[in-house]
């Protein structure tokens, strides 16, 4: 679950785990309406950003402590325990304490305890939150790993687009405790359901115009950027003449010196500035009328050294363009102070 703070996120979370009760709607977990259940009576777990290991006990003795809890036979303990621990590949330090564990090592310890239940669903508060970017980035994979050999859901909560991305295999996009959209990391990012989808999950250029008609089954026409371009139809039926918004991943926008053959969406634009960011140079330009357009230039761009005030044709492919329906777009303003809330 992805969206910005304040968004219900950590509410449905809460809802799920029994901490809330749904004012209408069931929760339902294999099945089975669970909406009136209490929290300790609900087969689920949860891992949150502080693990709230027990620091006087071993790394064994903090994953046994469920089981034990619901007074399985020691053999049965013991047999969870050293499977989980073999999982989260923590068998060699099952003897030390928490306090003479990494951050990562601590968060797979609270995973393992969470996990050695065997519970129906595994809830996960931003559980990498409290991590360095590199060890955060590393467990990501790890948490894939896990869940792939544990074989149990993950309801994941996290404001951050580049984790749920990586991690997830379906994401719910909520905004102002409505979920925008549900589904693959690659329909979300390709295929947004609203404007807020598309400027939330990775980077976009939004611009706003009328849909005046359709070409073709597969393509509409748009009057945007000062001129008429073929662009996808979203999700959303636009009447022509409606108003609308046209969506391009930077990525996918190319620039050259002079008019690109073939079926591209071109118009000319103005270099504003320009930003190296390793892999990619951000470049800012402007259209005809002063819409602001954003492209990702990488090395496979053959291109001669722009300068701020080059003129430029800015194109792409007629399908790496979304139509959405109308809505107020967010400034980059808007999105940091989104961000910085988060």
């Amino acid at each position: 679950m992805l969206g910005p703070s304040g968004c219900g996120k950590t509410t449905t979370l809460r809802m799920i785990a029994g901490f809330e009760s749904p004012t209408e709607g069931a929760i339902r977990l294999e099945g089975v309406d669970v909406s009136r259940v209490p929290p300790h009576k609900r087969n689920v777990n949860t891992v949150f950003q502080h693990y709230a290991l027990f620091p006087h006990m071993t790394v064994w003795d903090n994953v046994a402590y469920g089981p034990r809890s619901k007074k399985l036979d020691k053999g049965e303990v013991r047999k969870r325990v050293d499977e989980l621990l073999e999982v989260v590949r923590l068998t060699d330090f099952a003897e030390r304490k928490p306090a003479q564990l990494s951050g990562g090592q601590q968060q797979r310890v609270a995973l393992a305890r969470a996990l050695v239940n065997y519970p129906s669903a595994l809830l996960l508060d931003e559980p990498l939150g409290a991590l360095d970017l590199k060890l955060r980035h590393a467990m990501q994979f790890e948490l894939k790993r896990i869940q792939r050999e544990v074989g149990i859901t993950f309801v994941y909560v996290t404001h951050d687009q580049e984790e749920a991305l990586t991690m997830s295999d379906r994401i719910a996009v909520m905004n102002a405790g409505n979920v925008d959209q549900i589904g693959t990391p690659t329909e979300i990012y390709d295929r947004p359901a609203t404007v807020f989808v598309a400027n939330f999950i990775g980077q976009a250029n939004l611009w706003a115009g009328r849909q005046t008609g359709r070409t073709n089954r597969d393509y509409v026409e748009v009057e945007v950027l000062g001129t008429t371009l073929k662009a996808r139809p979203g999700e959303t039926t636009i009447e022509p003449g409606g108003h609308a918004t046209l969506m391009v991943r930077p990525e996918r926008v190319r620039i050259s010196m002079e008019p690109p053959a073939g079926d591209v969406a071109t118009v000319r634009a103005t270099v504003k500035d320009l930003t190296f960011q390793g892999p990619v140079v951000r470049v800012s330009l402007a259209a005809p009328d002063d819409s602001h357009i954003i492209a990702h230039v990488g090395p496979e761009q053959d291109l001669p050294l722009l300068r701020p005030g080059d003129e430029v044709h800015v194109g792409w492919a007629p399908d790496a363009s979304l139509v959405l329906p109308a809505a107020d777009i967010p400034t980059a303003e808007d999105l940091e102070e989104m961000l910085d809330d988060s």
